[in-house]
């Protein structure tokens, strides 16, 4: 068989770092693109091994002209959208860049595709953060409305229905998938997840700061990221384009990831934890979970990892950090 080459947007990211390790396990030629890729580490793609195994260009998803040059060069079989301003809560205080980023970065991917490459196979990465606030012991799914209620959200809900409308009107291989929350020692700093797991971890090693956070009664689905870009890889690799929901399908609050990160240190949270008022966000979802029954059935997927394991792993990586 002919060696599929894959190109990846994001690539400097958690997400990019993890799929490119996966796709380079499954014999893929790698191209990875990002803004600024002479003065960045890629440390992600550094700790996994795969840094001299991937090609980096510098590219930018609102540069047309400059992704018709890299298509030319390049030839993918399929490219990866990981790329955009990620942060929920960055994004209330940077509405008009996350939507810039995200939305038309994925239609200029979208059109180039469309007038260079049309045999292309094309991932979006959406989020469950789109479907906004769900009732007590409900789960999305495929069929679920959208209801967001930040702008990185509704941006991300916008950059799907582009999906959608070039799928259908195009005939392209375009799908996406709607991950929820999915964690690994590679979260960069800025994301709750890691700042948590960080600080407890320097607090068992001697430290006497305290950790400031918003809101902890919120609940999420959090799984772990290396498995989801494996669901990703099979979701490309499906004759027919479909978007998929990929998820754990268990909620817990962010007080119960607390509550694992500092116990896994031998700490009670309480003890070294505050309330903040100025980090809670101006909207916020309460609850959420995913339904990943659609990948089950035709991806033979399923998320083995939920919130505890990942605690645990991304603590261990910390630990062995300091």
């Amino acid at each position: 068989m002919t060696q599929r080459t894959a190109l990846i947007f994001g690539i400097s990211g958690q997400d990019g770092a993890y799929l490119s390790q996966n796709l380079i396990e499954h014999g893929y030629a790698v191209h990875g693109a990002s803004r600024d890729a002479a003065n960045r580490d890629f440390d992600g793609l550094v700790t996994l091994g795969v840094k001299d195994r991937v090609t980096l260009h510098s590219v930018s998803t609102l540069d047309r002209k400059a992704l018709d040059r890299l298509l030319a060069d390049v030839m993918p079989d399929e490219i990866y959208n990981l790329g955009g301003q990620s942060s929920v809560g960055l994004s209330f205080d940077q509405p008009l860049e996350t939507f810039h980023s995200n939305v038309t970065g994925t239609a200029n991917l979208l059109e180039t595709i469309r007038l260079s490459k049309p045999d292309t196979r094309f991932y979006n990465a959406c989020s469950g953060e789109c479907f906004g606030d769900l009732g007590d012991g409900e789960a999305a799914d495929e069929t679920t409305a959208f209801r967001p209620v930040s702008p990185y959200a509704a941006a991300k809900a916008t950059a799907f229905w582009m999906v959608v409308c070039y799928r259908e009107s195009y005939d392209l291989h375009a799908s996406s998938g709607i991950l929820f929350n999915h964690e690994s020692p590679l979260r960069p700093a800025r994301f709750v997840t890691r700042k948590i797991v960080a600080a407890a971890a320097r607090i068992a090693a001697g430290s006497d700061e305290t950790l400031s956070l918003g809101d902890t009664a919120i609940r999420r689905d959090w799984g772990w990221a290396p498995e989801y870009m494996e669901a990703v890889r099979r979701m490309v690799a499906l004759d027919k384009p479909e978007d998929f929901v990929m998820a754990t399908g268990v909620s817990h609050s962010l007080q119960e990831f607390v509550a694992a990160a500092f116990d896994h240190f031998g700490l009670d949270w309480a003890d070294h934890v505050t309330t903040d008022p100025a980090l809670f966000r101006p909207s916020e979802i309460r609850q959420n979970a995913g339904n990943a029954a659609k990948a089950a059935r035709l991806l033979d997927w399923r998320a083995t990892v939920t919130m505890p394991e990942v605690v645990a792993r991304m603590a261990e990586a910390e630990a062995a950090r300091l």
